[in-house]
């Protein structure tokens, strides 16, 4: 290959293809030009954060390697997003994702942004063997604790799924009535790759509820904060008093008492 005869243009656009060798780009090398040169440093530092990449996700699927070595091969993922919120509902997700499947960029929800979920839920939902969502209301929150609520949102959301899992990896909580093999992993959804698709699914639908719920109550600022304990938000609850998606059992609306009780 004559590279010294070739365009920069058509040099950059051979190096996107990725079809070279270690030859070619030795040949590339060698070109005098300066724009050429340039091209293969900016070439070889994506090819650095690639292979950093692929380093990331490949050990973001040990564990569920670990099960398919036990002969498991549809593993699902379960995780949640909204526990600590002072409204709104706690949504939990489960992911089945193909154990040979490549999402860049798949991280715990909270280490993305929201744009990056976005695309990422997208990825997921057109990758993953099956995906399912649970929103556990506020009454049920308030009823049994956002512990046990967010349990039982986990449970519907295995249940639910369009394809029977055969293990399960869950982020953080014990699922004990599991009759199938589990695993609880603290931190799971920076660990686990199924974990993660399962965070940012629940995360991404939450965030769509509180969007949502913003527009029904849009003194309170959902969309800002969905639900969090902002200045904005404990501002405005203390103008307006708590609304119906409200959670009554958390501080400090709680301790608050009866002064906000509604007719």
């Amino acid at each position: 290959m004559e590279i010294t005869r070739m365009s920069v243009d058509r040099i950059a656009a051979f190096l996107a293809s990725g079809n070279v060798t270690p030859e070619i780009i030795e040949e590339i090398k060698a070109d005098k030009r300066s724009t050429v040169a340039r091209l293969i440093e900016s070439w070889q530092r994506r090819r650095k954060d690639l292979d950093k990449e692929n380093e990331r996700l490949k050990l973001l699927f040990e564990y569920e390697r670990g099960f398919q070595q036990k002969g498991y091969h549809l593993i699902a993922g379960v995780d949640e997003a909204g526990r600590g919120p002072l409204a709104g509902p706690v949504v939990t997700a489960a992911v089945i994702l193909p154990l040979d499947c490549k999402l860049n960029g798949i991280n715990d929800s909270k280490k993305l942004s929201a744009k990056q979920r976005e695309n990422l839920f997208r990825a997921i939902s057109d990758t993953a063997l099956a995906v399912c969502y649970t929103e556990v209301d506020v009454e049920t929150i308030d009823k049994f604790n956002i512990y046990q609520a967010t349990i039982l949102g986990m449970y519907q959301s295995l249940r639910d799924l369009q394809v029977e899992p055969d293990a399960v990896l869950i982020d953080a909580v014990p699922l004990r009535k599991l009759a199938i093999p589990n695993l609880s992993i603290i931190k799971g959804d920076a660990l686990s790759a199924s974990i993660a698709a399962a965070s940012i699914v629940a995360k991404v639908k939450r965030d769509r509820l509180m969007d949502e719920l913003d527009k029904e109550y849009p003194q309170y600022g959902f969309s800002r904060h969905k639900g969090y304990g902002t200045k904005e938000h404990i501002d405005a609850l203390k103008k307006y008093g708590p609304c119906p998606v409200h959670r009554r059992s958390f501080a400090p609306i709680k301790t608050w008492g009866t002064l906000f009780d509604e007719d």
